[in-house]
C-alpha cells in the first residue's frame, strides 16, 4: 500500500487506462444535467470524435473550451447520462470553486497518448 490508503498498481495496470490529448471541436449546454454540465465533443486524432457530459460549467464558459487541448481518458465503456450517451472521461481537479480541466502546457498532435 502506497502512503495514501490506495493500493499500488503495476506498469501494466497504468498502460491499461488509455489517456490522450485531444481537441474541443463543439460545446453545448446540457440543461437537463442534475449539476451544471457541458455537452463536449473532442477530436482525437487517430482515435476520432468521442462526446462527454462534463461538469465544468461552473468555471468554464462554451468559448474557453472550443479549441482547448484537453485530456481525457477514452477506455471506459460508454456511459448513459440523462438523455445524453458519455464516450470518454474528461479528466479534471475538483476545487470548492468548481472542477478545473486538466491542462496540456503546449501543443501535442491529438490522439497522443499519456506516458
Amino acid at each position: 500500500m502506497s502512503a495514501t490508503n490506495h493500493p499500488d498498481i503495476s506498469w501494466a495496470d497504468f498502460e491499461k487506462v488509455l489517456i490522450v490529448a485531444g481537441t474541443v471541436t463543439k460545446v453545448e449546454p446540457f440543461p437537463e444535467a442534475r449539476k451544471p454540465a457541458w455537452k463536449v465533443w473532442v477530436d482525437f486524432g487517430p482515435y476520432g470524435e468521442k462526446k462527454t457530459s462534463a461538469q465544468i460549467a461552473a468555471l468554464y464558459q462554451a468559448g474557453d473550451l472550443l479549441g482547448r487541448q484537453i485530456v481525457g481518458v477514452i477506455n471506459f465503456p460508454e456511459k448513459q447520462i440523462g438523455p445524453f450517451r458519455s464516450q470518454f472521461l474528461l479528466t479534471g481537479f475538483p476545487t470548492d470553486d468548481g472542477v478545473v480541466v486538466t491542462a496540456i502546457e503546449r501543443p501535442v498532435p491529438n490522439g497522443t497518448r499519456l506516458a
